[in-house]
């Protein structure tokens, strides 16, 4: 079995998984076949010839050098919707926060502590602190992945009117969407139609800054914006722009940071998306099960960089490449197994962009003149054969 070496402080039920599958974790592990993270930060990290796979207990990997990673035949992998019921509570106490000054009304009954009539004054400056109800509003939702499917569900029991954008949409995604939802072909009709806008995108380069300033002035006067996904989604000088003329009337960050502290109409919390127990058990397990599949059948599931690959057990051992997505590599791979006289038993080969990755299951066992071969191939940057 495999040495993994955790670096940061993993729920234990995840590293139960391991230990049930027989692996070693090791904190001190200087050459592990696999690494379990939370946000150690790895881009400064050299790897060891035996890592095969990283796996991250959280849904951002910017702290991982993927490209590095790919190009050394590193599966990494993140536990995508394993936070989704998390973040969903968060975002619907953020509707609550974008919609009534309750974080503003909290701090103004503190600072009375000690006034003599204390209840007279609050029935006095209460009025300060209205806004409206979030009940025949309407909600935009930028991203129905995991999280904002289930958003977009709360919200409609909430009675919103539910707008949904994402030309990415999965497939399992659309399964979990209540029918209600209004589908939003472009990203003007989002901005066109919400009186409230949430933001649930990866950040990349596609998406780094799209509520920016022309985007803004495509909304509703009064807009309230929440981002719960990444801090950098947001132009923040775009943001302070539009709130100090009151075309955006509230923004709630969970990424707070020098330009939005103690800026009015901004509501900014420490990064609570994920913070629960239950998310954090959850993550850990998923990461955990994603690493150990790997690792003992060559299996990849919600991997940030390679193609998402599963396949039943066949045969009495698997080949498992990985390789440049180039024409006739599966070719050359069966070419060597079929002058051995070795059948195949099952296969898959898929690809994601410039990477493609192999599975051959084979009847017979796999002597180093085949993986050799292969592995000499430039093409190729990982091979494994596991029994």
């Amino acid at each position: 079995m495999a040495e993994i070496k955790t670096m940061n402080k993993i729920a234990q039920q995840g590293l139960d998984v391991l230990a049930k599958n027989g692996h070693v974790v090791n904190v001190d592990a200087e050459n592990p076949e696999g690494l379990l993270i939370r946000s150690a930060k790895l881009h400064d990290m050299e790897f060891g010839d035996r890592l095969l796979a990283i796996a991250r207990a959280g849904v951002g990997t910017d702290n991982v050098p993927v490209d590095r990673c790919t190009e050394a035949g590193i599966a990494v992998f993140n536990t995508a919707g394993a936070n989704a019921e998390a973040v969903k509570e968060l975002a619907i106490c953020a509707l609550m926060l974008a919609s009534r000054d309750i974080a503003g009304g909290i701090e103004w009954v503190r600072s009375i502590a000690g006034h003599d009539n204390v209840a007279a004054e609050v029935e006095k400056g209460k009025a300060a602190f209205v806004g409206p109800e979030i009940c025949g509003k309407s909600l935009g939702i930028i991203g129905l992945g995991a999280i904002g499917s289930l958003v977009a569900n709360a919200a409609l029991s909430l009675g919103m009117t539910v707008w949904g954008y994402d030309p990415y949409l999965s497939v399992d995604a659309a399964w979990r969407l209540r029918s209600e939802v209004k589908h939003a072909a472009d990203l003007d009709t989002i901005f066109r139609e919400s009186d409230y806008l949430m933001v649930q995108v990866h950040c990349n380069d596609e998406t780094r800054g799209m509520i920016n300033a022309a985007a803004i002035s495509k909304m509703k006067p009064g807009v309230r914006i929440i981002n719960l996904a990444r801090g950098e989604l947001i132009d923040d000088n775009a943001m302070l722009s539009a709130l100090s003329c009151g075309k955006v009337a509230r923004y709630i960050t969970d990424f707070p940071n020098n330009k939005l502290v103690g800026v009015s109409g901004v509501v900014a919390t420490p990064h609570l998306g994920a913070s629960t127990p239950e998310s954090e058990d959850k993550c850990a397990v998923m990461a955990a099960e994603e690493l150990n599949d790997y690792l003992e059948n060559g299996n990849l599931k919600n991997s940030v960089n390679l193609p998402n690959v599963s396949l039943a057990r066949a045969g009495v051992c698997r080949l498992c490449v990985i390789h440049r997505n180039v024409p006739k590599m599966l070719n050359r791979f069966l070419d060597l197994i079929a002058a051995q006289n070795i059948n195949v038993e099952h296969m898959i080969n898929k690809s994601r962009g410039n990477v493609a990755y192999t599975i051959i299951d084979a009847g017979a066992p796999l002597g180093p003149d085949i993986t050799d071969t292969i592995a000499a191939m430039e093409e190729v940057l990982r091979v494994r054969v596991l029994s």
